[in-house]
C-alpha cells in the first residue's frame, strides 16, 4: 500500500513525520492488530519499542565481535520484558494460550533481532509488528500466520543427528537460526578464517565471512571423527511444538528417528526479525542476520534506487540472491573454500550461491525438473484435490526428493555425480498447509505426515549409498507458525492514511515515511 511519493524533507521534518506515523500506529483504534512499533535513532544508535501500554528504549555498545545491550529507559510496561525462549513450550502450553495477548507473550533475543535490521542500507523508518491474534484476511492472509517477533512465530525446530553429533535427546535449550551455519561448518571441519562479527568488528575465529551466529558446541561430539557428508532439511513454516509432538505420536517416524539418534532443542531456533521466508532461509545458510546479509524481507524499499525490492514471488524467487551482500559467505562457498571441487547440492532453495548443483540454477538456465507422476507418493489426496497450494507444494516437494535421491544414487540428470559433501533440501508443503489451516489443523497434520515420508526417502537413499555412518543430518524451519484469530482482522493503512503523510508499507510492517 502506498501514498503518493514526495521528495524527502529535511531531517527535522522527517523525524516529525515519523513521530506522527508512530503515533498513528499506536492509536487505540488499531491496538488489536498492532503488537508494537519499533524505531531507531541513527544519531545515537538507540532503539525505541512502543506498545499501547508501555515502551522501552535501549542502546548497544561493541563487546568484541558481538553487541552488549543496555536498557536506557522504560515507561509503563516494558514490551520486551519477557524474552524467555522457553515460553509457551511444549505444545500443551501453546494450546492453553492461543494467540496470546502482548502481556502474556515473549520475544526471545529481541534486542539483537531488532537492532540488526537497522544496520541495513535501506532500513524502514518504523517496523509495525502485528499481534499474535491478527489475521491478515484482507491481505490474503490465512489461519496460520508468522512475521511477528513473538515466540511462537519466531520459534523454528532444531534437530541435529548422526556422525559427530551428541545423542542427548530433546533438551530444554534454544538457539538462533544464525547459529546453524557456524555449527554445521564446525561439525564438518570447515577451515577458520578472519571474518566480521555481529558488531561489525573483526572476528578471528570465524568459519564464515560474515558470522553473527556462534557454534553450538554442546551438540558436537568431539570424540568422533567429522562426518564426510551432511544433509540439511528445511521444513518451511513448521511449528516446533507441533513437529516435536508429531514425532512423539508416531505421525512423523522419520523425524522421530533423527530425534532419537541426536540432539533436539525443545525451545527451538529463533528466526531473525522479520520472521519470514527468504530472510531466514538466507540467515540459516550464511550465519548472518537479514540486516547484514541483505535479504531484508519478502519486499522492501530501496531509498537509494527508489525501487521496491521483491524476493518472495515466482517472478523474483530464482534471482533473489542478486541482493546478497558480497561480504557474506554461504555454507556452499565455505565448503568449496575448504574442499575445492567437492559437490554441494541446493535443492528447491533460492539461497544457492556457490552450490555445485542447484535447482534454481537449472531454472535460470531454462531447464525444468521432470514432471511429477499422476500419482505422487506420500500424498494426502483429501487435500491435494481441493487445495491448489497443497497441490503445488506437493509437486514441488516431490521433485525435490527426486533430485536429492538422484544425486545420492550417483546418477542424475543424464550425468554421474560424486556423493555430495553437503546436501540442502527445502520442503515447502508444511508452510502452505500450516498457513491454510493453522498449525493445529488436520491439513497441517497431513502435510507433516507427507513431508516425513519424503524425508524418509532421502534417509533411505543415504543408507543405500553405504555412507550412513559417515553422515550427519540437521532439520530446521525458517520461522514458526501461529494460529491467528479469524475475528481479529484489518490493517493499519487507515490509521496511516489519516495522517496525510507519504509512506510505503512494504512486506506489511516495514514503514518508509516520505519514501
Amino acid at each position: 500500500m502506498a501514498v503518493t511519493e514526495t521528495s524527502r524533507p529535511d531531517p527535522d521534518v522527517h523525524r516529525e513525520h515519523v513521530a506522527q506515523a508512530r503515533a498513528a500506529l499506536l492509536d487505540p483504534a488499531v491496538e488489536r492488530i498492532v503488537e508494537m512499533v519499533i524505531g531507531h535513532d541513527a544519531e545515537t544508535d538507540t532503539f525505541d519499542v512502543a506498545a499501547p501500554d508501555g515502551s522501552v528504549r535501549f542502546g548497544r555498545t561493541p563487546d568484541g565481535d558481538h553487541w552488549r545491550f543496555e536498557v536506557l529507559e522504560v515507561a509503563g510496561r516494558d514490551p520486551l520484558g519477557n524474552q524467555d525462549a522457553g515460553h509457551l513450550a511444549p505444545i500443551e502450553a501453546e494450546l492453553e494460550v492461543r494467540h496470546p495477548h502482548r502481556t502474556a507473550n515473549a520475544y526471545p533475543y529481541a534486542f539483537e533481532t531488532i537492532a540488526q535490521l537497522f544496520d541495513a542500507a535501506s532500513p524502514p523508518d518504523l517496523i509495525s509488528v502485528h499481534t499474535a491474534a491478527h489475521n491478515w484476511e484482507d491481505q490474503g492472509g490465512h489461519r496460520g500466520e508468522h512475521g511477528s517477533l513473538d515466540v511462537i512465530q519466531a520459534r523454528a525446530p532444531f534437530i541435529i543427528a548422526g556422525a559427530g553429533v551428541r545423542s542427548d535427546g530433546l533438551v530444554d535449550r534454544s538457539c538462533r537460526l544464525v547459529d546453524v551455519a557456524p555449527t554445521v561448518a564446525a561439525l564438518m571441519g570447515v577451515a577458520e578464517r578472519t571474518g566480521t562479527g555481529e558488531s561489525g568488528q573483526v572476528r578471528e575465529d570465524a568459519l564464515l565471512a560474515r558470522q553473527d551466529g556462534d557454534v553450538l558446541r554442546d551438540v558436537l561430539d568431539e570424540r568422533e571423527a567429522a562426518p564426510r557428508h551432511v544433509v540439511g532439511f528445511l521444513l518451511d513454516g513448521a511449528n516446533a511444538n507441533v513437529l516435536y509432538a508429531a514425532a512423539a505420536s508416531g505421525l512423523a517416524p522419520n523425524i522421530a528417528r533423527l530425534m532419537a539418534m541426536g540432539t533436539s532443542y525443545r525451545h527451538g531456533a529463533m528466526s531473525s526479525l522479520p520472521t519470514v521466508t527468504l530472510a531466514n532461509h538466507t540467515s540459516i545458510l550464511t550465519g548472518a542476520h537479514p540486516g547484514h546479509h541483505g535479504i531484508l524481507h519478502n519486499a522492501w524499499w530501496d531509498r537509494g534506487t527508489q525501487q521496491q525490492i521483491v524476493t518472495n514471488s515466482p517472478a523474483h524467487w530464482m534471482t533473489a540472491m542478486a541482493g546478497l551482500d558480497p561480504g557474506v559467505e554461504t555454507l556452499f562457498q565455505a565448503i568449496e573454500r575448504t574442499w575445492p571441487g567437492d559437490v554441494t547440492a541446493s535443492v528447491n532453495e533460492p539461497c544457492d550461491t556457490g552450490a555445485t548443483y542447484t535447482t534454481m540454477g537449472r531454472l535460470r538456465a531454462g531447464e525444468m525438473p521432470d514432471r511429477p507422476p499422476a500419482v505422487i507418493p506420500h500424498t494426502t489426496e483429501r487435500f491435494v484435490r481441493p487445495d491448489k497450494e497443497y497441490t503445488w507444494s506437493t509437486k514441488i516437494d516431490h521433485t525435490a526428493v527426486e533430485q536429492v535421491v538422484g544425486l545420492w544414487s550417483g546418477q542424475y540428470g543424464g550425468r554421474e555425480w560424486p556423493l555430495p559433501r553437503f546436501s540442502w533440501v527445502n520442503f515447502s508443503l508444511t508452510d502452505a498447509a500450516l498457513h491454510e489451516g493453522g498449525p493445529h489443523s488436520e491439513v497441517a497434520e497431513a502435510a507433516i505426515r507427507d513431508t516425513d515420508g519424503r524425508l524418509g526417502e532421502v534417509l533411505a537413499a543415504v543408507e543405500r549409498s553405504g555412507r550412513w555412518d559417515q553422515t550427519a543430518f540437521f532439520l530446521v524451519a525458517d520461522h514458526g507458525m501461529e494460529e491467528s484469530n479469524p475475528e481479529v482482522t484489518g490493517n493499519w493503512a487507515d490509521a496511516l492514511d489519516a495522517t496525510g503523510l507519504a509512506y510505503r508499507d512494504e512486506g506489511y510492517g516495514f514503514i518508509y515515511v516520505n519514501p
